[in-house]
């Protein structure tokens, strides 16, 4: 096999996934030329701190999808997370993390009263998420009386707002400390992806030829140095950053190498074979729902830290936004297919769609209707390519 053979079987390997990525690339690239500072030190750590919530959000959507259901009920989760943190921290002068692990435990409880519905009582998560979201965000405007409470400050602003740094390296104006995490961090995926390709030569299975397999790593590495040398140059590591990266590859782990993530790809992809199988699917569907509302409590703390208070109306639409980065990151409208690398790649692509769009001051109007056209682009695509294989 010739390496340009081999490089498109690569590509076409796995269309839905290789495919997001192009298009992430060219979009960015889009946004840089048309906007000289898209690509800046400044900007590229606000759209880290801005839509931080959006991508912790997606970990949890992607996995509620592939199950085969949906959540429409995150965004008035987070603002009702958001709410207790906020009642406790400033209303009462509670210490910061008994505001955090009071809106765990509220995201915790959520999951576990829509899983009931939907996983022992049977009725479809559209519905169950659906009066959710009315009774949620009643609760949330209940526990806030309707109103904004404000500041935080101190380390619970600083969860969103603040940086890992060890100061600058000399009169150059580059955090050391952020391109060391940077770079361990690649050395960590490189050996990561050696010993999955080692692996996988033990078992027989097919891999890309070794010059490709060492220049994706390049590519890869020279990408993420890039981008952390930006970052380095701004105001050094996000303390968000460092939180989003143990959630993915945490969720990482769990989703493609842990028992609970294949009976989730085993249900959404054929439930009736599932139950065959002997997998316990109502505990299954339970657990995934308790996930998301776990995950939606992470994401209150982290909205609510980054505006510095809790509002009635905080999270409008972010459940739209979740779920439409796990679409567009690839996964199918009938379950059984994503992954949190996909829907990560959805949620930057809205991101940076979102912060662009800003950035060359298009109309918030004008925003939803691009996001809207390339939600259903992304559905689109996934619908030939399921013909496509069904006809190969």
């Amino acid at each position: 096999m010739t390496a340009i053979a081999g490089f498109r079987e690569m590509v076409t390997r796995n269309l839905r996934q290789s495919g997001i990525f192009v298009a992430f690339l060219v979009i960015v690239a889009l946004f840089s030329f048309l906007n000289s500072n898209f690509l800046s030190p400044g900007n590229l750590t606000n759209i880290v701190l801005q839509y931080s919530y959006i991508l912790i959000l997606a970990i949890g959507m992607v996995m509620v999808i592939v199950l085969g259901q949906i959540d429409l009920s995150v965004g008035s989760v987070v603002a009702l997370t958001g709410a207790v943190s906020a009642v406790l921290v400033i209303r009462n002068g509670q210490p910061w993390w008994v505001g955090v692990l009071a809106a765990l435990v509220v995201g915790g409880l959520v999951g576990m009263w829509q899983g009931f519905w939907v996983a022992y009582v049977g009725i479809p998560g559209f519905i169950v998420t659906l009066a959710g979201m009315l009774l949620f965000r009643g609760l949330a405007q209940r526990v806030l009386d309707n109103v904004s409470l404000s500041p935080f400050g101190g380390t619970y602003y600083d969860i969103a707002n603040g940086f890992s740094t060890n100061g600058l390296l000399g009169g150059y104006g580059v955090d050391v400390f952020t391109l060391v995490i940077f770079g361990v961090a690649v050395v960590g995926y490189a050996v990561s992806q050696w010993r999955t390709r080692m692996g996988r030569i033990a078992y027989q299975q097919v891999v890309e030829a070794l010059p490709l397999f060492v220049l994706k790593l390049v590519a890869i590495a020279a990408v993420v140095m890039w981008f952390g040398y930006q970052l380095a140059q701004s105001r050094g590591l996000p303390n968000i950053l460092i939180v989003l990266a143990v959630l993915i590859l945490a969720y990482s782990v769990i989703t493609q190498r842990s028992v609970f993530g294949r009976h989730i790809y085993a249900i959404g992809g054929n439930l009736n074979a599932a139950q065959l199988s002997g997998v316990k699917v109502r505990q299954v569907t339970f657990w995934t729902f308790v996930n998301m509302g776990l995950l939606a409590g992470v994401a209150g703390v982290v909205f609510s830290s980054r505006m510095n208070g809790a509002q009635p109306g905080a999270g409008n639409m972010f459940e739209l936004d979740a779920i439409a980065a796990a679409f567009i990151g690839g996964a199918s409208t009938t379950g059984g297919v994503g992954r949190v690398t996909g829907a990560m790649t959805g949620a930057l692509i809205m991101a940076v769609m979102s912060n662009g769009m800003q950035l060359m001051g298009v109309p918030q109007s004008v925003q939803q209707m691009v996001k809207g056209l390339v939600l259903l682009l992304a559905v689109a695509f996934d619908v030939w390519n399921k013909r496509r294989a069904e006809a190969r």
